[in-house]
């Protein structure tokens, strides 16, 4: 029996109020990727800073399933999503060119010929780099078919060796959707020597089953997502496959004992994506990494890399000789203590924000509330917000403030005393511009210590985009 190979796309979504950090989507890939997925796509670069490093830590952490990402219809986007893409141990570059004459026109603002001549140019330079290359026809379904196959065979004959076809509108029913891919095959003979896809719009909540009807008539690769707004549901689509795939002469390409188990998780994160209004969303738990004393500043640089630091030639050092004095005095050091190193050690500025006063409200039958007092280069700032908590509150409300919002990606709290009167240490990592910065508070107070962490690690992202 053949496989069909399931294409996920979640990452690809474009939805209001869905927006997954950056740690968020490694954790989405590596589960799709346990779940046995034949290709994850992920968005394409916009950012070349952040949208690269982006894609080669999700590239280093998926380990069996194809990673995908789109090229544009130019001449350097190629070689720039390559030069990010090529660490993946299946990488896969995908060029999607619009087929219906409306997209090309009002879209994409090409003639036929012009676009057919970009694909094809296209298509070639990402042979050129990568042996797997995919063409998505975009809304296939609307287009002139003499020129939707004069398309597809350009776009194989300049070496593209999976085909999908895309339905964008979403009009059509299963029957209808498996008549035309019939009809695709038998007007263009070279289909049958590659891999063909379709991707289907859920406009008519039809997406599911057309999917499957398309299978029936040859298709090998279903575009789907593990939590769908617009698209085909990988957990329908592996569940009808499994029970009924042999109708088809096919299985499901994916671990069906676990997916019950995966999709749970995934909807987890992919709903914090959603409803992300609490300052506090993305904190993370331990990345499970430890050093030794044995370690050398290469690999502790290395470590650094993978939390999301990009660290100076002196910050590297520093951190280093920071590291080797806890080393020498414990077996291993965690990359949550990494994380305090370097908070201490790495990127010391001058403080443009310092707090002034701080009053928090909090209990069991009010929201927790924030009156947070700054200065900036002298100037007096406050700010008064509600939060998830008295700590959620503070950072909002020193948002607030700075009119600036920035990824929290991590938020550590440890005891470093005994007793009641301990002081309590946090570290702050937040996110900008694709590099990660820490921030360290000690105080009695766990709320004071959250507040001097996060303007700890602020103060060095204003350092940085002031210089």
């Amino acid at each position: 029996m053949n496989t069909i190979k399931l294409s996920d796309v979640t990452m690809k979504q474009v939805a209001d109020g869905f927006s997954l950090s950056f740690k968020e989507k490694i954790e989405l890939a590596k589960l799709l990727d346990k779940l046995g997925v034949s290709v994850i796509e992920l968005e394409g670069i916009q950012n070349p800073r952040i949208d690269s490093l982006r894609i080669k830590s999700i590239a280093a952490a998926v380990t069996g399933s194809v990673v995908a990402v789109p090229v544009l219809l130019t001449a350097d986007s190629p070689a720039q999503v390559w030069a990010a893409l090529q660490e993946a141990k299946a990488p896969r570059l995908q060029v999607c060119g619009a087929v219906s004459a409306v997209q090309m026109e009002y879209l994409c603002h090409k003639k036929p010929e012009a676009m057919l001549l970009a694909i094809t140019q296209t298509i070639t330079a990402c042979k050129a780099l990568c042996a797997d290359v995919e063409f998505l026809a975009d809304d296939a379904t609307r287009a002139d078919p003499a020129f939707l196959a004069h398309a597809i065979q350009s776009a194989i004959s300049a070496g593209a060796t999976t085909v999908t076809v895309c339905d964008t509108a979403g009009t059509m029913l299963p029957a209808e959707f498996a008549r035309f891919i019939k009809q695709l095959y038998a007007a263009i003979p070279e289909l049958k020597d590659v891999n063909v896809g379709v991707s289907c719009c859920n406009a008519l909540s039809m997406a599911d089953a057309c999917a499957i009807a398309s299978v029936g008539e040859g298709v090998t690769e279903l575009k789907a997502a593990a939590y769908p707004f617009d698209t085909a549901s990988i957990a329908n689509v592996a569940k009808v496959l499994s029970a009924r795939g042999d109708s088809f002469g096919v299985t499901a390409g994916v671990q069906t004992t676990q997916l019950s188990r995966i999709m749970e998780r995934i909807s987890q994160i992919c709903q914090s994506g959603k409803t992300k209004a609490s300052a506090l969303a993305s904190a993370q738990t331990d990345a499970g990494i430890y050093l030794t004393a044995h370690d050398d500043i290469a690999a502790v640089t290395n470590v650094a890399q993978q939390l999301g630091y990009d660290l100076s030639e002196d910050d590297c050092i520093k951190v280093y000789d920071a590291f080797q004095r806890i080393a020498a005095k414990k077996e291993q050091v965690s990359s949550k203590e990494l994380d305090a190193i370097i908070a201490s050690a790495a990127l010391q500025v001058p403080p443009t924000y310092k707090l002034d006063t701080f009053v928090i409200t909090s209990g069991n039958t009010i929201s927790s509330t924030a009156h947070i007092k700054l200065t900036k280069n002298g100037q007096p700032l406050e700010g008064v917000s509600i939060g998830d908590g008295p700590i959620d509150a503070a950072f909002v409300a020193i948002e607030s403030i700075t009119g600036c919002h920035y990824e929290l990606d991590d938020f550590q709290l440890q005891a470093v005393t005994e007793g009641r009167e301990a002081m309590g240490q946090t570290v702050v990592k937040l996110r900008s511009g694709g590099k990660v910065y820490s921030g360290k508070g000690i105080s009695t107070d766990i709320v004071a210590a959250g507040i001097h962490a996060y303007l700890s690690a602020l103060n060095k992202i204003v350092y940085e985009e002031e210089e």
